[in-house]
Order: C-alpha cells, then sequence, then structure tokens
C-alpha cells in the first residue's frame, strides 16, 4: 500500500532557542544550505509523499511560506542564469502543501486531531521536527521498509525506535516488545507502551522517537483519549488504546539520530550536515 500522507507537528514554541525563535521559527533554523523543515519535507519527498500538512501556531506561517511558489523569484533567477536554483524551488511545485493551526498547546495527539479533517483513510506518516536522522536510509524510509515486510494482517502501526541510555527513559516513550519478526530483529513486536517511565520499572530501553505510520483509526481515537500529564493529549496514549484490536510494531532505526530541540543537540546537527555538504 502506498503512503501519501504526512503530517509535520511544528506548532512549538521553541522556548529554548529565546530570543532568536522571537522572529523566526525553529524550523526555519539553517542546517547546511537547508532549514530544518526542508529536511523533514525532503525525507517525506524521497519515499514518494506529496500531501503533507503543517501544525503551526499563529506567528510560523513562515513554514509554509518557506514553501509557496514565487514565480517572480523563479522569473528572476532565469534571468541571471541561476538554473540551479530554480530547479531546487520547483521541487515543491508538485507538493500539495497544507496547513492547520493548534492554537493551544495540548500535547502531540492534540497537535495531530487538529488535521483530522484533512486526513484520509489510509496510513498517514507523523514526523516530529526535533529529531533528524542521518544515515544511508531516513527513518521514514526504513519505517515504510519494515512496513512492507508485514503481512496484511499483521499491518497497523509502525513506531520509530533507538536504544537510549536506561537512565533516559523519564524522557521517552518507551516500549514493551512481545517479540521479534521474523523478517529482522530489528522489528519488534510491541505488547505495551509506557511514556516517561522510571528507569526502575521502564519495559525496556528502546524508546520512541520521532516518526510514525498510523493509521486513520489511530486519529480517530485520539478525542476519546483522557487528557494525561499536564493535561496532554498524547499519541502514545491513542496506540495503548488501540492495542488488543491494532498489530502495533517497533523498528529500531539504523543511523545516528539528532535531536534538534535543544542548543547542543542543533549544535551538533550544523557541524554533521556542514561535514557532509562539504564530502558532497
Amino acid at each position: 500500500m502506498k503512503i501519501t500522507q504526512a503530517i509535520l507537528p511544528v506548532a512549538g514554541l521553541g522556548t529554548r532557542f529565546l530570543p532568536w525563535t522571537k522572529a523566526v521559527p525553529k524550523e526555519l533554523l539553517p542546517l547546511g544550505n537547508q532549514p530544518i523543515i526542508a529536511h523533514l519535507v525532503h525525507e517525506c519527498l524521497d519515499v514518494g509523499i506529496t500531501d503533507i500538512c503543517f501544525v503551526i501556531s499563529k506567528g510560523k506561517e513562515a513554514i509554509p511560506q518557506y514553501f509557496k511558489i514565487d514565480p517572480a523569484l523563479e522569473e528572476e533567477l532565469k534571468k541571471r542564469g541561476k538554473f540551479h536554483l530554480v530547479k531546487e524551488l520547483l521541487r515543491y511545485d508538485s507538493v500539495n502543501f497544507h496547513t492547520v493551526y493548534q492554537n493551544e498547546q495540548h500535547g502531540d495527539g492534540h497537535a495531530i486531531l487538529q488535521a483530522a479533517d484533512w486526513a484520509g483513510e489510509g496510513t498517514i506518516a507523523i514526523l516530529f521536527g526535533d529529531d533528524l536522522f542521518t544515515g544511508s536510509k531516513s527513518a521514514l524510509r526504513q519505517l515504510i521498509d519494515a512496513h512492507s515486510m508485514l503481512t496484511e494482517d499483521e499491518r497497523g502501526a509502525i513506531v520509530a525506535l533507538e536504544r537510549i541510555p536506561p537512565e533516559d527513559t523519564l524522557r521517552y516513550g518507551i516500549v514493551d516488545v512481545e517479540k521479534e519478526h521474523k523478517s529482522s530483529p530489528r522489528l519488534k513486536k510491541v505488547k505495551g507502551l509506557v511514556e516517561k517511565p522510571e528507569p526502575q520499572v521502564a519495559p525496556s530501553n528502546l524508546g520512541i522517537v520521532g516518526r510514525y505510520l498510523i493509521p486513520r483509526s489511530v486519529i480517530d481515537v485520539l478525542p476519546e483519549v483522557e487528557s494525561g500529564h499536564g493535561g496532554e493529549i498524547r499519541l502514545i496514549d491513542a496506540l495503548t488504546r488501540k492495542l488488543g484490536s491494532l498489530p502495533i510494531y517497533g523498528y529500531e532505526c539504523e543511523g545516528t539520530r539528532i535531536d534538534t530541540g535543544h542548543p547542543e543537540g542543533y549544535a551538533k546537527a550544523v557541524s554533521i550536515f556542514s561535514v557532509e555538504e562539504e564530502e558532497e
């Protein structure tokens, strides 16, 4: 089954990057010659996803604006002979971008719920902006490849996983693994999910990291999920609600994950992407 839709929740205020983010959304900070958000969009395009919904907050309109067609700019670049830049801009011409607002911050599930009217009936990719992956295959590509390893009866939701230090479980959603799939030891059947458990009670050290493939039915149960810690509606709670009626798998992704959600992680990402561009 071809996956054609992706939701990118990018409504966060970026408080760790103040005062910069008073004027510029964190997702437009540069990594190499592209902003962070462009790396996420390219991750979608590289797997054939061309329907992309941004979930933003007021004041972050510059994110969808970055991808809008600008005929006057394209014409000026052609006059100057900068056809390589025109080609880069035209990359987005065939993409159907959509924007919805999350006016109040009530969790990642609440952000996804804002796109419910836009989302179709198939499997939908979710990409959170703080997590970027380096390696020969993007995390989204790895999830889609893992999805193809499953039989029709096994297909449900897939989450990206990373082995984390046991003391860091308080920062992640953690999965309880039932068994490894016969196709790959990295693909694991999930029997439970726990949000930010204490290390001594965490069912594993496999944390959920920024990429999901979910069927429409997971979005449909979000309104039924009770607000958890801090009054938030969480995607992990919707997945937990579906356990038993929906197969849920995790895929332990290859490559290096970079958390750009804090200045230290962003600085690391800048260094890595700068080296990659020099090598190209």
